[in-house]
């Protein structure tokens, strides 16, 4: 970027390691929006598929794919910026490692860190930093819509998301008043200043959740948040079954810190819906009507229950009816996170991490020693 190129409003960062799947179809997507100065820089996180060879064919000249803004007049940006992340360092997880290296070489106001499996509406990075700026908000992030394919996905995703929403509601982590907070790092809009106030991910390179992490640092820094679900980006997060256990596994004894007992509570609400619609089958079976309403009324309510806090994770409605069927897996997942917590092995996208012992905060602050 020379003297008479003006900095850029928004630095977008989109740390990739093998998302060969994926990363086309992000790029297309955050290429060319209107309303906002703004780079793209993808970090290669060292990707053994095809994922560099996609980025660069995003910046080769010969496609003359430019960002022309239209707040700053005849300006413009090369379409995509590709860097190679540093060596990970002992004991950080490699997106936070692929995050700072991104940030080190962004020349934007502010930084929106992506994850390479989501899709952007056409003007979102405008709109998202009008947002940031009417709120007042020193961090923006967005819960995508998420999209699901497979029954497994439809089934768990749901359960999953509505337990997010009842664990950090958004209108609790943007309120100053409240100390819940949390961030989604699938899209999160950050200052540069206030980045580099609360140390960025190098403060926050040990920890697996490094978005919940930071917006843990963020706030109690006394900055503003701003979070909630917007269909202004969507993600397909998991693209195979074996992913997304993997990827639960990593994540949801650290989001929720009593997995155990929350395991238990979903397996008895999974029982009393589905053991009481048997029950009121059989007894209606053996003409038993006062046993069938009963066994009726338990599971009606029951369900009911599950459903209304299902509506808040903002699936369709095919996704709802199966959810039923998420929640023994979804226990299954938290006791199967538990354990591989307490033992200290997790994997992730090919690597090793150790983290610390389960302390049964909330803080997902648990060391790791990456391999």
């Amino acid at each position: 970027m020379n003297a008479a190129t003006p900095t850029p409003e928004v630095s977008v960062i989109v740390p990739a390691r093998n998302e060969a799947d994926c990363l086309a179809d992000c790029l297309r997507s955050l290429v060319g929006q209107p309303g906002a100065s703004y780079e793209v820089i993808v970090v290669d996180d060292h990707s053994t598929d095809g994922t560099r060879a996609i980025a660069e064919s995003f910046s080769a000249p010969n496609l003359s794919q430019e960002i022309h803004t239209s707040n700053v007049p005849g300006s413009s940006y090369p379409a995509v910026r590709v860097i190679t992340a540093d060596v990970l360092p002992p004991g950080w997880s490699g997106k936070c490692n692929a995050a700072l290296s991104g940030a080190k070489v962004a020349k934007g106001k502010w930084l929106l860190f992506t994850d390479a499996d989501t899709r952007h509406s056409g003007d979102s990075i405008a709109r998202a930093l009008r947002e940031a700026q009417e709120y007042g908000a020193d961090m923006l992030s967005y819960s995508p819509k998420q999209e699901v394919a497979s029954f497994a996905e439809r089934a768990l995703m749901p359960v999953i998301f509505a337990e997010l929403a009842t664990q950090y509601p958004p209108k609790a982590v943007s309120d100053p008043k409240s100390p819940v907070a949390a961030a989604n790092g699938q899209y999160l809009l950050i200052k540069r200043e206030v980045y580099d106030t609360v140390g960025g991910h190098a403060a926050v390179a040990m920890t697996i959740l490094e978005d919940v992490a930071l917006a843990k640092l963020v706030k109690r820094a006394g900055y503003k948040l701003r979070f909630r679900v917007s269909d202004a980006v969507t993600t397909r997060m998991y693209r195979s079954v074996p992913q997304m256990l993997e990827g639960w596994t990593k994540n949801l004894a650290l989001l929720f810190p009593h997995a155990p007992s929350l395991a238990m509570l979903r397996t008895a609400e999974f029982a009393l819906i589905t053991g009481g619609a048997l029950a009121a089958l059989t007894a209606g079976l053996e003409r038993k009507p006062s046993m069938a309403a009963a066994a009726t009324a338990v599971a009606g309510s029951t369900w009911l229950f599950f459903l209304r806090r299902i509506r808040r994770a903002h699936f369709d409605w095919v996704s709802n009816a199966l959810a039923i069927f998420g929640l023994p897996l979804f226990a299954v997942l938290l006791l199967n996170s538990d354990i591989s917590h307490r033992r200290g092995s997790v994997r992730w996208k090919g690597r090793e991490y150790s983290p610390g012992a389960k302390t049964g905060s909330s803080d997902g602050n648990a060391g790791l020693r990456s391999r």
